[in-house]
C-alpha cells in the first residue's frame, strides 16, 4: 500500500502560482522608480545595452518554456521528497496461547539397544523413542517445543519455537552417541529448566525420555529436579528400555552384533524424578502414555496469547529526489532555457 507520511506538505505545491499572481511585478525593461518618480533611460538602443550588460542572448519561446518546465519539475520533486513517499507492507505478529515444552531426549550408546520388538522386527530404542516422541510432537499444534539432547553432554538442538516441523525433521535426524557416550541425564534436566524459566510461570514443562541411567555429567538428576520444582518445572519422565539380561546392541568398527549385561533400565530413577517435580511416570512402550501426558499438560495453565498487526514502512523519498536533482543539473546546464557555453575564461 503506498501512502504519503505528510500528505498536507503537498500544499506547497501551489506556493509558485500564488507567488506568481500576488507577488508584485518588477518595473519593465528601461524603466525604475526611484523615490515615487518615473524615470525613462533614453538610449537609442536600450535592449542592445541590457542583452549585453546581462550577457544573455534574447530567449526563444522553446527555450523560456524549457526553462519554466525544469523550474516546475524541480519544485514538484522536493516537495513530493518532503511529503514522504512510502511503501506499507502489511505484517502480522502472532504469538498463540499454549504451553512451553522441552523435549530432553537420551542420545547415548545405550539407545542402539535392540531390546524392541515391533512386527516380529528387532528395533532400537532410539527408533522407539522418534516414533513416540514424533507423534507427540504433531499433537502438540500451537505449543513451543524445544529440543535438548544429552550424551556425555548436554545440548539445545532447538530453542522453543511454534515450527512443530523443523523441531520433528531435527529428532529424525538424532543418532545414538551424537552428544558422547556417556548419559549426562541431570546436565540435560538442568539445561532445559533454564531456558523454560525464562517463559511465563503456570506452562512451563520438561518431557524427558531416558534409560534411567546416569553415567556422566556434573549435576546429579535428582538435585536437578529439585531446581527444576523450584523452578515451577514440571517433568514428565518416559522410561525407554526393558530389565531383561543378554541386551543385543551393535558395537564396534565394523560393526557387530553383541549380547550385554550393563544395559539395565532404571525405571526408580525416572519415577522418582517425575515425583520430585508434580509431574509422571510413563513407559515409552505404553499405548495410553501420549493420551495421559496430554491430559496432564491441558491442565495446566497456558501462556497469554499476543497477535499484532501492522505495517513496515519503506521510503520512497529517493525517487523524487533523484528527480529534483537531475532537474537541478539540467537547470545548471541550460540557464534561461539555453545550453551553457564558455569562451575566452568567460561568459558566452
Amino acid at each position: 500500500m503506498f501512502e504519503f507520511h505528510w500528505p498536507w506538505a503537498g500544499l506547497l505545491l501551489v506556493l509558485p502560482v500564488l507567488a506568481r499572481l500576488f507577488w508584485p511585478r518588477p518595473a519593465s525593461e528601461g524603466e525604475s522608480r526611484v523615490q515615487g518618480r518615473r524615470t525613462v533611460l533614453l538610449h537609442p538602443a536600450v535592449d542592445e545595452l541590457q542583452r549585453i550588460f546581462h550577457g544573455d542572448r534574447p530567449r526563444t519561446p522553446l527555450a523560456a518554456r524549457l526553462h519554466s518546465l525544469l523550474l516546475g519539475l524541480l519544485w514538484v520533486s522536493l516537495v513530493v521528497a518532503l511529503m514522504r513517499p512510502q511503501w506499507l507492507e502489511p505484517h502480522e505478529e502472532i504469538r498463540s496461547t499454549g504451553y512451553d515444552l522441552m523435549l530432553a531426549v537420551d542420545t547415548s550408546h545405550s539407545m542402539e539397544a535392540l531390546d524392541f520388538t515391533v512386527d516380529g522386527r528387532q528395533v532400537s530404542r532410539m527408533a522407539v523413542v522418534k516414533g513416540v516422541m514424533g507423534r507427540f510432537i504433531e499433537g502438540r499444534k500451537g505449543d513451543r517445543i524445544g529440543l535438548v539432547i544429552f550424551g556425555s553432554q548436554a545440548f539445545i538442538l532447538s530453542p522453543l519455537t511454534l515450527d512443530r516441523e523443523a523441531v520433528r525433521r531435527l529428532l529424525d535426524g538424532v543418532v545414538p552417541g551424537i552428544a558422547g557416550q556417556g548419559t549426562a541425564m541431570g546436565d540435560a534436566i538442568g539445561l532445559g529448566v533454564k531456558k523454560l524459566r525464562e517463559r511465563p510461570p503456570g506452562s512451563r514443562v520438561l518431557v524427558l525420555i531416558a534409560d534411567g541411567e546416569n553415567t556422566a555429567g556434573r549435576i546429579p538428576p535428582l538435585q536437578a529436579a529439585r531446581i527444576a520444582a523450584q523452578e515451577g518445572v514440571r517433568i514428565y519422565s518416559i522410561g525407554v528400555g526393558s530389565n531383561r539380561k543378554h541386551v543385543p546392541i551393535y558395537e564396534g568398527r565394523p560393526r557387530r552384533l553383541v549380547y550385554r549385561d550393563d544395559l539395565g533400565f532404571d525405571e526408580a530413577n525416572m519415577r522418582r524424578i517425575a515425583d520430585i517435580t508434580g509431574g509422571a511416570y510413563f513407559r515409552a512402550t505404553d499405548t495410553h502414555a501420549l493420551e495421559e501426558i496430554y491430559r496432564r499438560i491441558n491442565e495446566l495453565e497456558k501462556s497469554e496469547s499476543e497477535r499484532r498487526s501492522g505495517f513496515i514502512p519503506t521510503p520512497l523519498y529517493r525517487w523524487p529526489l533523484g528527480m529534483g536533482l537531475v532537474s537541478l543539473l539540467l537547470l545548471g546546464l541550460f540557464p534561461e532555457g539555453r545550453r551553457r557555453s564558455f569562451a575566452g575564461g568567460g561568459r558566452a
